[in-house]
């Protein structure tokens, strides 16, 4: 209640803003109370004219008109109390004018009292209580001042009426002015709380207004509001310019026809407009529902949020809410999910999509009792392209290679790429079989086509495996592992395949898994051991060097063939630390027990040559064992230049100088190329057994082609050495075709070590048994 009253201030509210406006309107009644209390004294002087003398009736009238004047003075110094700070020592300021000026009617009472009008006495206290009323209802938005005057009009009249022994009249005064302090407060507490909510809503309104303000001044916010036939009423100027229009150009216009373009008139909606107009009709509140809207002929994406307008009495009005341009948010989305599912080089799906689509086939397959397929496709030799001219060219021909699969499609088929040079295609009804192998012979013949990429002229290849789901496997996983079985068995052929999965396969991989289990323990076992095969003169047969042979004698498998675990080896690259040791081996045998004319070869394959101490692996084999440099000759095939070539011409030629010899085997059954002989000075060449039987069965072609090798190696200084030499008839047509050495079972089958110290030891010279 102090605080009501204005005598204390309070800690949760900011009473001053409250009390301001109750005190500003305090000015406004100014001029009211002014005629009040000169008609108050009209009627006094009129009771007491013929009673109380003239000059104590002018003495009153003065004092009463300074203390009015006193009084409206201060009230007019309130005029801008809402406009500031209202604090509770201007309260109290006004309420002693009101002191004065009631003051000044107490005295007045018991001064006409007892001056000739105690009889009177209940007519002047009508007056006064009338001032006592007319100041509760005037001035009740001034609760201090309004009781302050009460209280002491009623303390005069109370001390008049027991001076006159009227103690009817006392107690009259008494509830009189009672009644008027609490009728005061009562009426106060009741305007302040108005007062309070008035301000409430209003900071409630302001704040709303800022938002609306600073939601509307937004990049790319704006309000919408629609009346009951969806057309735009109250346009905001960020609507307006969000549809690219002018606000006079699209209030009242249909809100639909307007971001729908064309497709007003065609009916052709996008499923997003549809949804929008279904919630309208059904005036249900939405939210968040991203619209597509057509702008100026452009495709806009719109965020919209939106709720229904009614009236008091539950009448449909509408619809209002807010909107958001999202289309730059839409298209990084898009971006980012296509990126997610697409290959950036070709185009294609990625893996993520293929074993989705695949996920997808399956599940179809299965609901409709048909069956799937998915292809595996693999590029024969692009390897070499992209180590030969680097992977810009390489991702040239990829892109190449999407743009011929791509138009070899079907409908229901999928065609992606996997990851390097591998790509998958996914045919989600395969219940014609035939369609599978004519699609993979159709895909073999597109992709080894040549392909022109920077005035180069490329070939590669195709290999294809295929697995049928889900006859083949059930998920994704086991189709995708079981094409890839095929496409390994299409590899193994030699590429340009198609091979089907087949239940063997698995079983051929899974005795892969073991035998390499059992290879990466076999070094430390012991199980390796090398037998050699004699390489002899041609002309005098005497053994002129020993080509190192690894075998494989597993305690789990027993006898490994070497065309089976060499290719194993080179695969995981435990081919590095076995060559090594068959390094090691063959040059402490060959320093310790053969004759020193007697030089040892060893076969290196490309993954040795491109490991950067290749060279120092041999320098240690030399240098442990003591053999001389120029008894160790290095066997490497052609494709040593289709992988890393520099790293492995490097790696030959600082075995080179050395003092070591290097021979080129196979040569005429790989990547042929005369480029080859010219970029290193290889001491021998080894003519493979292909062309030696050929030319034993008087093949034309052959014996040209020992004929042009021979040649070719004598007029670049280089030795020939014909391999596969199996009777004395073909010894003798190689000696005629003009070959330096001859290897072959004709003079000796790869043997153990024990018998070529066997050999040495009856006098180093041997010929066919």
């Amino acid at each position: 209640m102090r605080q009501v009253i204005g005598l204390q201030a309070s800690g949760d509210f900011d009473y001053g803003r409250v009390h301001g406006r109750q005190y500003a309107m305090v000015t406004e009644r100014s001029g009211t109370r002014i005629v009040l209390h000169s008609f108050a004294a009209l009627v006094t002087y009129w009771i007491c004219r013929d009673s109380v003398p003239q000059t104590i009736l002018l003495a009153l009238a003065a004092t009463l008109a300074f203390a009015v004047g006193y009084a409206f003075f201060l009230d007019r110094r309130l005029s801008d109390a809402e406009e500031r700070f209202f604090s509770l020592a201007e309260m109290k300021q006004h309420a002693l004018g009101a002191c004065f000026k009631g003051l000044t009617w107490a005295i007045g009472l018991g001064v006409l009292a007892f001056s000739g009008a105690g009889d009177k006495l209940a007519l002047l206290w009508a007056v006064a209580g009338f001032l006592i009323l007319s100041s509760s209802v005037s001035r009740y938005s001034a609760p201090l001042s309004a009781i302050c005057f009460a209280l002491m009009v009623s303390a005069g009249g109370l001390v008049a009426s027991l001076a006159a022994f009227n103690y009817p009249l006392a107690l009259v005064v008494l509830a009189t002015g009672t009644f008027a302090c609490f009728g005061v407060i009562e009426t106060a507490r009741t305007s302040l709380g108005a007062r309070i909510a008035e301000l409430a809503m209003q900071e409630k309104s302001e704040t709303v207004s800022m938002l609306l303000r600073e939601f509307e001044d937004g990049q790319a916010d704006w309000l919408w509001q629609i009346d009951v036939k969806r057309r735009l009423r109250s346009v905001s100027p960020r609507l307006a310019f969000a549809m690219g229009r002018e606000i006079a150009d699209v209030e009242g216009k249909s809100f639909l026809q307007l971001i729908s373009g064309d497709g007003w008139k065609t009916g052709q909606f996008p499923a997003s407009l549809h949804d929008l107009a279904d919630r309208l009709k059904g005036r249900e509140s939405f939210s968040g529902l991203v619209v597509k809207a057509l702008v100026n002929g452009q495709v806009r994406w719109w965020e919209m949020s939106g709720t229904p307008m009614f009236d008091e009495d539950g009448k449909w009005l509408g619809f209002r809410g807010v909107g958001s341009d999202v289309t730059t948010q839409r298209e990084s989305s898009e971006k980012i999910e296509y990126l997610a599912r697409y290959d950036t080089l070709t185009q294609l799906p990625n893996r993520l999509q293929v074993n989705e689509s695949l996920a997808e086939a399956l599940a179809y397959a299965e609901q409709w009792r048909t069956r799937c397929a998915l292809l595996m496709i693999d590029l024969d030799r692009f390897k070499a392209v992209n180590d030969s001219l680097g992977h810009l060219i390489g991702d040239q021909m990829l892109a190449q290679v999407a743009g011929r699969l791509k138009p070899l499609m079907d409908e229901g088929e999928l065609c992606g790429r996997l990851g390097g040079d591998e790509f998958a295609v996914i045919i989600r009804d395969a219940a014609d079989r035939r369609r599978v192998d004519t699609l993979a012979k159709a895909i073999i013949s597109a992709l080894s086509a040549p392909y022109h990429v920077n005035n180069h002229v490329l070939y590669v290849g195709a290999s294809v495996g295929s697995a049928i789901g889900p006859r083949d496997g059930r998920k994704v996983e086991e189709l995708l592992r079981n094409a890839d079985l095929a496409l390994y068995a299409a590899k193994d052929e030699g590429g340009g395949t198609h091979c089907e999965y087949e239940p063997s396969l698995h079983s051929v991989a899974e005795e892969r898994r073991v035998l390499e289990i059992a290879l990466r323990s076999a070094l430390e076992r012991n199980e390796f051991e090398l037998h050699y095969q004699p390489v002899v003169d041609a002309n005098t047969e005497e053994v002129v060097s020993f080509e190192a042979l690894i075998r494989w004698n597993s305690a789990e498998h027993g006898f490994v063939s070497p065309a089976k675990f060499i290719p194993l080896a080179e695969d995981t690259r435990l081919i590095v630390p076995i060559g090594t040791w068959v390094m090691q081996e063959a040059c402490r045998e060959a320093a310790r027990h053969w004759p020193d004319h007697v030089k040892v070869n060893i076969n290196v394959s490309p993954e040795q040559l491109i490991e950067p101490d290749f060279a120092g692996t041999v320098v240690r084999a030399l240098s442990h064992s003591g053999l001389d440099p120029k008894r160790l000759e290095i066997e490497v095939t052609e494709s040593i230049f289709m992988r890393d070539a520099d790293i492995a011409r490097k790696a030959l030629e600082q075995c080179m100088a050395l003092g070591c010899s290097v021979a080129l085997d196979d040569f005429g059954t790989g990547y042929s190329s005369l480029g080859y002989l010219r970029k290193l000075k290889f001491t021998t060449i080894k003519v493979d057994r292909l062309f030696v039987q050929g030319a034993a069965q008087s093949s034309p072609e052959s014996l040209a082609i020992i004929r042009a090798v021979v040649a070719m190696a004598d007029s670049l200084g280089m030795t020939t050495t014909a391999e596969g030499v199996e009777n004395e008839d073909e010894a003798d047509l190689i000696r005629r075709l003009g070959c330096n050495k001859i290897q072959g079972y004709h003079f000796g089958r790869p043997m153990p070590v024990d018998d070529v110290r066997k050999i040495f030891s009856r006098g180093g010279r041997r010929k066919s048994a």
